[in-house]
């Protein structure tokens, strides 16, 4: 079995980086934080957790695309926040977009983010092909 980078053209890496943002390995999706900077290095919707995690997901959403999977194929996902008490909005944009059964997940508030204007970022593992039976 080898290791794969995906990569889409939606969720662009930083020049330089050093990390993937996804990799998969058979079937498993293992995907870096996504959070709300926009390729220019500013932030999505800043001061907004609700607006924040919309963004998170959609970035997820498309690289779970790319490596030929759906949200359905989300088993885990880890969910950091500057402000716990803003856990409702999060769960808000996590129930917009998946369904029953909903991934695992295990959710903690942090000290902050590399952009002081960052108050989510969220990690997941997917298991391609499996919400088809596969």
């Amino acid at each position: 079995m080898s290791i794969q980078r995906v990569i889409s053209p939606q969720v662009p890496e930083p020049a330089g980086a050093a990390y993937s943002g996804a990799l998969r390995v058979g079937n498993q999706l293992f995907l870096s934080g996504m959070t709300a900077s926009a390729p220019d290095g500013t932030t999505q919707a800043p001061g907004d957790m609700l607006g924040q995690a919309r963004v998170c997901l959609a970035k997820i959403r498309h690289m779970v695309e790319a490596a030929g999977g759906t949200m359905a194929d989300v088993v885990k996902i880890t969910i950091y926040v500057t402000d716990i008490a803003q856990r409702p909005a999060v769960n808000q944009a996590r129930q917009e977009c998946f369904g029953a059964p909903y991934p695992c997940s295990t959710f903690l508030e942090v000290k902050g983010f590399v952009s002081p204007d960052l108050l989510v970022e969220i990690d997941a593992h997917a298991l391609i092909g499996a919400s088809a039976g596969g």
